[in-house]
């Protein structure tokens, strides 16, 4: 895991902010899904990839009431 050198503090409500210039370096824009977990004593953030409910393809996506399906699932459910 790569040190940054930033320290945030968390807030009365838990959060925190993660800083601007990183999120550029990862792409991850307002309204993006994050994934928390802990391994250890650590917290990981991960940038939780947009895809298919059914068959997990991150390819050719609509998006219906918060949840995506590709191209291909949807014209299987359409038939």
């Amino acid at each position: 895991m790569k040190s940054t050198g930033i320290i945030r503090n968390i807030d009365e409500l838990g959060r925190i902010v993660v800083p601007k210039e990183m999120r550029k370096n990862l792409g991850i824009q307002e309204g993006d899904p994050l994934e928390i977990y802990s391994e250890g004593d650590s917290i990981i953030l991960k940038k939780k990839q947009r895809s298919c409910i059914f068959c997990g393809s991150d390819e050719e996506l609509s998006e219906f009431k918060e949840k995506y399906i590709c191209k291909e699932c949807l014209s299987d459910v359409s038939k």
